[in-house]
């Protein structure tokens, strides 16, 4: 009852508010899967299931909120999806410490990720809600952040501990890596398309809310997806070795 008075606003033909419709129901059953996933596996996967499960549903709690922001002012709820994106977003960085901790990943490696994300996030939020007028220099530096995670895996030593752990954990780090280079690569076109700058002519016309929600869906279930595939394989060998 508490949303109706909200959805009966919605206009059938807003497909904007139809995405985070969609986004509110893939979150919470993306964490509902990962979270009764949990148990499936071997106990050494059990925390990169559960975080993998935190994920979505903080984003889906954070799609509730957006959804009816949405459909109550038809503006984007920047402050609520920054919020999801700052918790969120360091979630996802420390799956990548997560699943090359067996191969020896020390905590320093989640550390300088968590701390390249904030960077990324804090800048890339005053650019867009606060000092708009310089979005572009806030959005390069976020940028330059985003790129310092990039090296990190695919370069750096997060590499390194892969090759060495090698089979499933380095084909897993792969796909995750894909996902930051490709999938996390959608959040700069929507900033783009919502702020002012030297960009205006190539993503003006663009949805900063439809490209972002298309970025969630894809990356934060992705993830997860990524990370469970991994924790079965890994437990099946594990279940096949010890028979």
């Amino acid at each position: 009852m508490l949303f109706l008075p909200l959805v009966s606003k919605m206009d059938p033909s807003d497909y904007v508010g139809f995405t985070f419709f969609v986004g509110c129901m893939a979150m919470m059953a993306a964490s509902a899967f990962f979270f009764l996933s949990i148990r499936s596996v071997d106990k050494k996967w059990s925390t990169s299931i559960l975080v993998s499960g935190l994920i979505t549903f903080i984003a889906a709690v954070h799609y509730f909120y957006m959804r009816d922001y949405w459909a109550e002012f038809a503006e984007s709820p920047t402050f609520f999806r920054y919020i999801d994106w700052t918790l969120t977003v360091p979630l996802m960085c420390v799956e990548f410490f997560l699943i090359l901790k067996v191969a020896g990943a020390k905590k320093s490696l989640m550390w300088k990720l968590i701390l390249f994300s904030v960077v990324m996030l804090v800048t890339g939020y005053i650019g867009e809600a606060i000092d708009r007028e310089n979005a572009w220099l806030w959005g390069l530096i976020s940028g330059i952040a985003y790129f310092a995670i990039v090296y990190e895996i695919w370069l750096g030593k997060a590499k390194k501990i892969a090759e060495n752990a090698g089979g499933a954990v380095l084909s897993a780090h792969k796909t995750l890596c894909w996902f930051v280079l490709v999938g996390w690569a959608i959040y700069p076109i929507g900033y783009m398309a919502g702020t002012p700058g030297w960009y205006d002519g190539i993503f003006g016309g663009l949805n900063l809310d439809v490209i972002y929600n298309l970025g969630d869906a894809v990356n934060k279930i992705g993830f997860g997806l990524v990370i469970y595939n991994l924790a079965v394989k890994s437990s099946e060998k594990t279940q096949v070795h010890n028979a």
